[in-house]
């Protein structure tokens, strides 16, 4: 009997672990059930961000079995791209930030100012800008795959060097070949980003910060949420190609803040 009892206790504890990584396992499952869906940065857009304000609270949290960073990473040569806590708030500005430009205004509606074009020297990237919406779904359009170069900024989203975060998304790659965002997992905190507008201005953003997330925990909140400065988001896809789904399982999120304009 004492030798039964002995057997029992040296067992206990790895039954013990076992039951708690099961339940650890169970509360994954439940938590990634929550999450949106997004994909290509044109996942469901919050309503509140729809509507040009701070999107609704996240559903879900970081699970506890994971210690994700707790701000966003600088990127650069040989460092990996990891996903932030979703409670993190957008990387603190790489340079002094300027003032943002004061709402552009237009006698109508077909004179609405836009941004035009965007440049990254860095990446070699030259291209124009379309405006983009939502689909039927709710989830952010991108530019036609038939369009590899073109880029699209999502009109409910602040106009470029404006107040608040103005998101661009872009193709990283069509079944032709490599897209306008193909480089986009290279940029750096310190590297520049100009956007050029209708009105004539041109505005340099800086990278502040740069992640690679799965599409199930897409930091919404620190994407599309309101901020105290003028600020830029870049969207594209990255991770492993599913031929099947036709999709990648992670997105490429910039963060840039404004800090020259001119014009």
């Amino acid at each position: 009997m004492s030798e039964l009892k002995s057997q029992m206790s040296k067992a206990t504890p790895a039954l013990l672990i076992a039951g708690s990584l099961a339940g650890v396992g169970a509360i994954m499952v439940g938590l990634l059930s929550l999450a949106p869906p997004v994909d290509d940065g044109s996942g469901p857009v919050p309503m509140a961000a729809q509507q040009g304000g701070d999107p609704a609270t996240l559903q879900y949290q970081n699970a506890g079995a994971f210690e994700l960073p707790r701000g966003v990473g600088p990127g650069g040569e040989n460092v990996p791209l990891t996903p932030a806590r979703l409670d993190a708030p957008p990387p603190l500005p790489a340079e002094v930030v300027v003032p943002a430009i004061k709402p552009a205004k237009t006698k109508t509606k077909t004179t609405k100012v836009r941004p035009t074009r965007i440049r990254i020297p860095d990446i070699k990237v030259n291209a124009p800008i379309n405006t983009v919406g939502l689909t039927k779904q709710g989830a952010l359009a991108t530019p036609p795959l038939s369009k590899p170069n073109l880029t699209g900024w999502y009109g409910k989203s602040p106009l470029p060097g404006e107040l608040g975060p103005s998101v661009i998304n872009g193709h990283v790659a069509t079944k032709k070949g490599a897209a306008v965002f193909k480089r986009l997992s290279e940029l750096s905190k310190g590297d520049h980003i100009y956007v050029y507008r209708s009105d004539g201005k041109v505005t340099r953003f800086t990278v502040s910060g740069i992640e690679q997330v799965g599409k199930k925990t897409f930091p919404t909140k620190r994407v599309y949420g309101d901020t105290k400065n003028a600020q830029l988001r870049l969207i594209t896809c990255g991770g492993i190609y599913n031929k099947a789904a036709h999709s990648y399982t992670d997105n490429i999120i910039v963060y840039a803040t404004l800090s020259k304009k001119k014009g």
